[in-house]
């Protein structure tokens, strides 16, 4: 009852389930359909940005690329098509140039079909964006809801550990953390989580904060609820927007993080990344030869996908500060 008086006047985010429906449910059940309808109205805002809905359909083109890849491939990523009897051929140019077989985008200086290297390449750069999103957001929302809604030694400890990582720059320790662990796609995810969570666990601590000492959370206190139920049903809901923001920023640091250590030389040596690509063909000079069609086409993806993920990013920020939508 307390509860319920308080919510007509300080309501969360998104509007809650009604209490005479909620009591058919389990509480598992009720928090499930809580959490589908609050992503269900963060959706809906979000589509009504057009460059969004372009941001996403990027992403999704991209995404079937990946799935797709052997049936468009005209061979596969490692396999090399053209020696010339050589042990290292010279690139051919893309067909449409001149090129003589008949290659999309021509070959690499090592004779390998720069096209199926490109389809192929889009697989490891989204599963590092995608994995690494998720996990970095997984872990920062679990540290920011856990020092904010407890706070005490609790939030003590996991801030002072946040500020020790703040003190890491992000490229040259994932640098180093990966020549340690080794090159390989899951080194990378892993170094690039270890430092990336500090963001997003710090400012949905500060969120946290301020949501603990609303009235629907000190209501639901007062009526005996759970210290999990309050987390899950009423201030995790609230949250979302912001990890979601951050979750699409994520992506596209993720990937721009695996093209620079790629670019390095600590790409995963069993797979062909767009980082990969670039790295060779620095190597070879494509740069300064003119071999264009070699170092643009990774480029130009590279760009698609990160510029997505921010536009994305910038959707959630509008969801996060309605006064954005004013001022656009």
């Amino acid at each position: 009852m307390t509860e319920s008086m308080s919510q007509e006047h300080e309501r969360s985010i998104f509007e809650d389930i009604e209490t005479d429906e909620d009591e058919q449910f389990s509480t598992w059940q009720r928090n499930l359909r809580l959490w589908k309808e609050t992503i269900s109205e963060q959706f809906r805002m979000l589509i009504e940005d057009p460059m969004v809905v372009l941001a996403m359909l990027t992403l999704a083109f991209f995404g079937l690329i990946a799935v797709i890849a052997p049936w468009i491939a005209q061979y596969p990523p490692t396999e090399r098509v053209f020696t010339s009897g050589a042990l290292i051929a010279k690139w051919v140019k893309p067909s449409f140039l001149g090129g003589e077989g008949g290659f999309i985008l021509g070959t690499t200086a090592q004779g390998y079909d720069i096209f199926s290297q490109l389809v192929y390449g889009a697989r490891p750069a989204l599963m590092v964006g995608l994995v690494a999103a998720f996990m970095t957001v997984g872990l920062g929302t679990l540290v920011g809801l856990t020092a904010g809604y407890y706070g005490g030694y609790v939030d003590d400890v996991l801030m002072r550990l946040v500020d020790f990582v703040y003190g890491l720059p992000l490229l040259p320790t994932v640098i180093v953390l990966v020549t340690v662990l080794g090159p390989g796609l899951e080194n990378i995810i892993l170094a690039f989580v270890l430092l990336q969570w500090r963001t997003s666990a710090r400012v949905i601590r500060a969120l946290v904060l301020s949501l603990r000492e609303r009235s629907f959370v000190k209501a639901a206190k007062v009526s005996g609820a759970s210290n999990w139920r309050i987390i899950s049903r009423h201030i995790a809901p609230n949250v979302l927007p912001m990890a979601f923001l951050y979750g699409a920023f994520a992506i596209a640091w993720a990937i721009l993080t695996e093209a620079g250590v790629s670019f390095l030389g600590l790409g995963d040596p069993e797979s062909v990344s767009w980082g990969v690509m670039l790295q060779s063909a620095r190597v070879y000079s494509a740069m300064t030869e003119g071999a264009w069609w070699w170092f643009v086409p990774p480029g130009v993806c590279i760009a698609l996908v990160v510029i997505s993920g921010f536009l994305i990013g910038r959707g959630y920020e509008e969801i996060v500060n309605p006064e954005l939508q004013v001022e656009g």
